[in-house]
């Protein structure tokens, strides 16, 4: 297959890369809507529109914040992937790993596996043949071991920095909770190949305006306005504001692997994706029911985070947790050793 990046529109001065308060505040109001107008932003952040368009170019360019496009959960098959490397190969493995399209994200880690993945996939089928035949196969990987995605509580694009308050956040259009959802066994819709352009170019930047997708897609600007309207509304594709999280503050990722019993597994996924900590809540097959993600701000901040678990979800027994080293991709994007965006993969048309 062949690759297909994209980069950002300017070459950033990555020296000069940082948050401000008001930055996350404006991320904060993104990730609730991320096609929001500049003056519904300006409303709740209290500036002008101009000043926030401005401070939202520099966090693009500079590769800070993106806001990208995905298939929601319910239209692929998703299996995480643990992945042994053989000495001496770790760099040259994560480095073509992260190029795959259909493998979406990529963290480098450190404990009992090398790189842990997120694998998209039309049907069973497929996917077995992805992870046994493409990624098993590729030089340099001693071992997979794989877990199928089943029930999402909460992902990336439900997860916020809690900048502003939550009357605040009302404000805004398109704002939603967390909505559980079903990975599928197979594929239930198929994109054309004009919904597959409009997605590629959201992916690469989820704010372009309805005439520059209709452009992208070869439709008229109305055309592609009413489609996306109705890829959203059918919760068919997901819009979302990714940060280099390191720079952030969250300079700390665990994965973590845990055994929740069938009665109760599903009330505690829903409650834990609610906890600000959590970027990923997932049921999937296996020994280990219940898959989860924590950004933290520190190492030190695990020791807390646990006691909170304990003291919440007393059913809720951890098998092992994970700390990832670095992320080069997350969702698409290529991400530096800051986690800055630099590049986008596009998935493929019907994965």
């Amino acid at each position: 297959m062949q690759e297909s990046f994209s980069k950002p529109p300017a070459e950033p001065d990555y020296e000069a890369a940082s948050f401000s308060e008001n930055d996350l505040e404006l991320v904060d109001a993104l990730q609730s809507s991320p096609r929001a107008t500049w003056a519904q932003l300006a409303r709740v952040l209290g500036v002008d529109a101009t000043t926030v368009a401005r401070r939202w170019e520099r966090l693009r360019t500079l590769g800070l914040a993106w806001i990208t496009a995905y298939e929601a959960p319910h239209a692929a098959t998703v299996a995480y992937v643990e992945v042994r490397c053989r000495p001496g190969t770790f760099d040259q493995v994560s480095h073509a790993l992260a190029r795959i399209p259909w493998i979406f994200s990529v963290d480098e880690t450190a404990g009992d596996f090398d790189l842990f993945l997120s694998v998209a996939a039309p049907d069973l089928h497929t996917l077995g043949t992805a992870v046994h035949g493409t990624i098993g196969a590729l030089p340099g990987v001693h071992s997979t071991k794989s877990r199928l995605g089943i029930t999402v509580f909460g992902e990336g694009s439900d997860w916020r920095t809690r900048a502003i308050d939550a009357a605040a956040r009302a404000q805004l259009p398109e704002s939603r909770n967390t909505v559980r959802d079903t990975y599928s066994s197979h594929m239930g819709t198929r994109l054309t190949q004009q919904d597959h352009a409009l997605r590629t170019a959201l992916g690469i930047d989820g704010r372009l305006s309805y005439k520059a997708l209709g452009e992208a897609a070869g439709l008229s600007e109305h055309t592609a306005r009413r489609r996306l309207l109705q890829m959203l509304r059918a919760r068919d594709l997901t819009l979302r504001c990714d940060i280099a999280h390191p720079l952030a503050g969250y300079r700390a990722m665990v994965i973590y692997r845990a055994c929740v019993p069938h009665s109760h597994l599903e009330q505690t996924g829903i409650a834990m994706a609610r906890m600000e900590q959590i970027r990923l809540a997932v049921s999937v097959s296996g020994p280990h029911n219940l898959l989860f993600m924590a950004w933290l701000h520190d190492l030190n901040g695990i020791g807390p985070f646990e006691r909170l678990l304990t003291d919440r979800f007393p059913h809720l027994e951890v098998k092992d947790r994970t700390v990832a080293l670095h992320s080069p991709k997350r969702m698409g994007w290529l991400l530096d050793r800051h986690g800055r965006a630099t590049q986008h993969v596009p998935l493929p048309l019907n994965l």
